[in-house]
């Protein structure tokens, strides 16, 4: 039996006062960009929310504390011999402002987003969708 390979990251989900989602556009060069939350793979030694607060830094300029983790999202790809695991926590702005510093290369736009266009955006990954706007249903400031 063939060992999946397994990826382990995090991601933030972050409400303004207007009851809008933090979100990144991001993708390689030459593929097609989609939103997400701002989110990312574990580096060695680094604990989930660790990884949490330094996507959001890289990715949008801002500092943010953890409230508490929301969910955990783990899905198998048995046809590509690989595994996730992302650990979702809601979280405060706590300073720093809108920059992108993603040493990846991957972010080309950073933007709070109201739930009727969430709604409409073509997500990194779709599944999240639902899940994203009950938060934002039940969470409002």
């Amino acid at each position: 039996m063939i060992k999946l390979q397994e990826w382990h990251g995090a991601a933030g989900i972050c409400l303004n006062e207007r009851n809008e989602l933090l979100m990144v556009l991001q993708g390689t060069p030459e593929e097609e960009k989609t939103w997400s939350v701002p989110s990312g793979g574990l580096e060695s030694g680094e604990t989930y929310s660790e990884c949490c607060l330094r996507e959001i830094a890289e990715e949008t300029g801002y500092i943010a504390e953890i409230n508490q983790i929301e969910k955990v999202k783990k899905q198998k790809y048995r046809k590509l011999n690989f595994s996730s695991c992302v650990h979702y926590f809601s979280v405060n702005i706590i300073g720093g402002h809108c920059t992108i510093r993603d040493p990846d290369q991957l972010v080309y736009e950073v933007s709070w987003m109201s739930a009727n266009e969430i709604v409409h955006l073509n997500l990194t990954y779709p599944e999240d969708r639902k899940f994203l706007l009950n938060y934002m249903k039940h969470h409002h400031k």
